[in-house]
């Protein structure tokens, strides 16, 4: 049998690398997330013996013991604080950012381009180099301490990439339903809040998902701007001991809000994802 017939017999053999990469790549992100569920069932004693030990010895008693001493823990409130400001501070960046990228789509208007291929640009600088000037910044308004730069870069609709891809759906966006509200009267606002936001379920999806998990995965942001305990986010236990099955189980509970949040809203982002393509 040669190796068309081969092929032809087979059709999944011409496929075969690809295959083989994706589960390389897919081993590489499960297997420290197992690693992880099965080391916060342990206890302290058994993460730091020598040889490893793959398993619990008594999974359930450290998972009553682990879990359900988070409840009432620092560990706990940070995690809520930071879930408030990330849900809160999302839902303002998709509507400032939908703003922004319907205007950069729809209104007219000199230098429109120019300021658009601004707004690109930006998106090659590295957020990092910003925090050094906005700390400058907060601290001489006395904003340090306070949750108000996240509310401020939510309001200002500071991401060039989400008006980009608000701008790019925008585009592909039926001109006919727009111009049928204007013959009723509609203002631009009124178009704006009751025709295109409801229909931009999609690409406010995949905005959400991005605003959350800026803040929830954010590590270092909290660490310059924070340093009152009564203020402190999520991230900063990512400092804590890692021989600590308790800070493990803390890890674990700390993935579950952006892995349900995905998995409420996965078909609109994936929409999102393809309406938000290139176009001219």
């Amino acid at each position: 049998m040669n190796q068309t017939n081969r092929i032809v017999k087979f059709p999944w053999l011409k496929h075969l690398p690809i295959y083989l990469a994706l589960s390389v790549v897919g081993l590489m992100i499960v297997i420290p997330v197992l690693w992880l569920l099965i080391s916060s069932l342990k206890s302290n004693n058994e993460l730091s013996a020598y040889p490893v030990q793959l398993l619990p010895k008594h999974p359930l008693h450290q998972l009553i013991t682990n879990y359900f001493r988070l409840r009432y823990s620092p560990i706990m409130l940070a995690m809520l604080r930071t879930f408030v400001l990330g849900i809160s501070t999302a839902f303002i960046t998709c509507i400032t950012s939908a703003m922004a990228g319907y205007a950069f789509a729809r209104i007219k208007g000199a230098g429109r381009k120019q300021l658009f291929s601004l707004v690109i640009a930006l998106l090659i600088v590295p957020n990092i180099i910003l925090l050094v000037p906005q700390f400058i910044l907060y601290v001489h308004y006395h904003l340090i301490n306070t949750y108000w730069p996240w509310y401020l870069a939510a309001f200002g609709a500071t991401s060039p990439l989400y008006i980009f891809m608000y701008r790019q759906f925008f585009l592909g966006f039926p001109k006919e339903l727009e111009e049928a509200a204007e013959i009723d009267g509609a203002s631009p606002s009124r178009i704006f809040i009751e025709i295109i936001l409801p229909n931009s379920k999609p690409a406010l999806a995949t905005i959400l998902i991005f605003a959350f998990n800026s803040v929830w995965g954010d590590f270092i942001t909290p660490i310059i701007f924070l340093n009152n305990p009564s203020k402190l986010l999520g991230p900063w236990f990512a400092s804590a001991p890692v021989g600590s099955s308790f800070v493990l189980a803390g890890a674990v509970l700390y993935m579950l809000p952006v892995i349900v949040l995905f998995l409420l809203i996965q078909n609109n982002i994936q929409k999102g994802m393809l309406f938000t393509g290139l176009r001219g």
